[in-house]
This record gives C-alpha cells, sequence and structure tokens, in this order.
C-alpha cells in the first residue's frame, strides 16, 4: 500500500493589523514610550480628581504656602507639597496635572482639524491634478518656506491670546504637512487599476477618493501625525512661554515654564524645572512612539 502523505498544515498569515502590531511590540524603547504617553494622558485626563488641590480656586491658596520647596508641609492644611509652590501657593504637582490637560487638548483637537483639511485638500490635489493641483502645491511650498513659529506669532499678535486662537494658529501651520504627504501618497495610488476599475464603473469622484484613494495613504499620515503632535505641544510651549498663547487662567506647561522663569536663579528652581521635565518626558515619549511606527509602516523595511 502507498502512502497517503497528509495535508501540509495551513500558513498563518497575520493581517496589516496584527504584523505592525506585533511589529511595534518588538521594539521595547517604543513600548516603553507608549506606555509612558499613555499614562500622560490618563493624569491629564484624570486631572481633576486625582490632583491634590486645584490650583486655580483662589479658595484653596494661602499666600503664606508661597515659594514652599518640593516636601514641604503646608502651613494651614499640613498637606504635603511634593513638587514644591509657585509665588502664589499653588501645588506644582496640581498645576502640572492640569498644564498638561491644557497642552494635549490644543494638541490634539490642532491636530485634528489639520488632518482632515490637509487631507481633503492632498487628496484633492493628487486626484484631479492639473492646475487645481498646482495652485495647491504652490501655496503649500510658500507656507512651508516659512518657520511655523514665525507664522504662529504673526497670528497670535493680529487674533489676540486664548486658547482657541493657540488651535487656529496650529491648524494654519500644520495643515500643509498633511497635505503634501497625503497628495505624495495619492499621486501613487491614483496610478494603479483598483482606481481605473472604480471609474469603469462609473462611481463618483468623492467615493473614489475617500472610499478607495484615501485609506491607502493612511500609514505614511500616521507617522506624519506622531511627529507633528510632539511639535504642536513643543510649538504651544513656545507661544505660552513668549506670552502670546494660551491665558492665564488656563496655563499650559509652557505657561508654568515662564511662570518660574524669573525664580530660577533666585533658588526657586522648582517652578520651571518640574514643569519643563513633565513637557520634555511627553515629547521623547511621542517621538519614540512616533520612530518605531515609521519603521513598522515603511514597507522597504518589512520582513
Amino acid at each position: 500500500m502507498t502512502d497517503i502523505a497528509s495535508p501540509a498544515a495551513p500558513v498563518r498569515i497575520d493581517s496589516p493589523t496584527r504584523r505592525i502590531v506585533k511589529e511595534f511590540l518588538e521594539d521595547p524603547v517604543a513600548v516603553i514610550g507608549l506606555i509612558l504617553f499613555i499614562l500622560i494622558a490618563l493624569i491629564a485626563l484624570a486631572a481633576p480628581w486625582i490632583a491634590p488641590q486645584n490650583p486655580y480656586d483662589l479658595a484653596q491658596l494661602d499666600i503664606m504656602d508661597g515659594a514652599l520647596p518640593p516636601g514641604e508641609a503646608s502651613f494651614g492644611t499640613g498637606m504635603t507639597y511634593w513638587l514644591g509652590t509657585d509665588q502664589q501657593g499653588r501645588d506644582m504637582l496640581s498645576a502640572i496635572m492640569y498644564g498638561l490637560r491644557v497642552s494635549l487638548m490644543v494638541a490634539m483637537v490642532s491636530l485634528a482639524l489639520a488632518i482632515t483639511i490637509g487631507t481633503i485638500v492632498g487628496v484633492s490635489a493628487a486626484y484631479f491634478g492639473g492646475r487645481l493641483d498646482s495652485i495647491i502645491m504652490r501655496i503649500v511650498d510658500l507656507q512651508l518656506s516659512f518657520p511655523a513659529i514665525l507664522i504662529a506669532l504673526i497670528l497670535l499678535a493680529l487674533l489676540g491670546r486664548g486658547v482657541d486662537k493657540v488651535i487656529l494658529a496650529l491648524v494654519i501651520v500644520q495643515w500643509a504637512y498633511y497635505a503634501r504627504t497625503v497628495r505624495s501618497s495619492a499621486m501613487v495610488e491614483r496610478r494603479k487599476d483598483y482606481i481605473d476599475a472604480a471609474r469603469c464603473l462609473a462611481l463618483s469622484n468623492p467615493r473614489i477618493m475617500f472610499r478607495h484613494l484615501l485609506p491607502n495613504c493612511v500609514p505614511p499620515l500616521i507617522v506624519v501625525a506622531t511627529v507633528q503632535i510632539a511639535q504642536a505641544i513643543a510649538l504651544e510651549a513656545t507661544l505660552s512661554f513668549l506670552g502670546v498663547g494660551v491665558p492665564i487662567t488656563e496655563p499650559s506647561l509652557g505657561l508654568l515654564i515662564a511662570n518660574g522663569y524669573d525664580y530660577l536663579l533666585s533658588g526657586s528652581y522648582w517652578i520651571s524645572i518640574f514643569p519643563g521635565i513633565a513637557l520634555v518626558m511627553t515629547i521623547i515619549a511621542i517621538n519614540l512612539v512616533g520612530d518605531r511606527l515609521r519603521d513598522v509602516l515603511n514597507p522597504r523595511l518589512q520582513k
């Protein structure tokens, strides 16, 4: 009798999402960055409930607790200020939690709006091409030729201070990055057969652009978004430090650093140093995640 060969075991092929997650988790540094960013985001979201003090409720402040060094106890309540207090008696730990909340909110909202605008503009330029593409790309080139901080400073000098004004300024200086990224990917994708097949089926242009063309342009967009959100946080902190960003009633990390700058050389280092450390840790965590995503989503580096 002849032996009947047993059928070969089916080869398991991971889905793209599973492959991305698996390759991302292979880098322990990126995983640490992701965990750190999630922890920072959770602290910012839960600040009203976990912060020892509401630093912007005047009823909870005591001027006698002003400029206390880290680890000192309050003269009135006995509460320990683990990161010290500023000149107004605000707990720096609580102020940093609330500052993270404002900084991340401004960055996330501006990111969402800038991605939406940049994606629509970039896909339209690549899909229709011709004169529309030339006009849009010249506008993008013109904007990217100026430093983002310069454009933001001019806009805020004209619009005034405010969280909404800062978000508007960040959207205006960021949308061009997403438009160029999406346009470069869409220029490659629009020449492929599935786009021609969609046109042969007489599908509408919006459906082809946003249901078929755009999903294949998402990977590079994710990489740019992770880089730009870190830059948005840094840019917002810079604007607030210069005094043209968020108002003093809704201070971000940049404004907290600015508040302690005058006391930096007088011995009260903690007023600026600890918010600065929180800002640096947030940016580093996002950059670690972004660097790994850039490698994972790069088709040339896929195994």
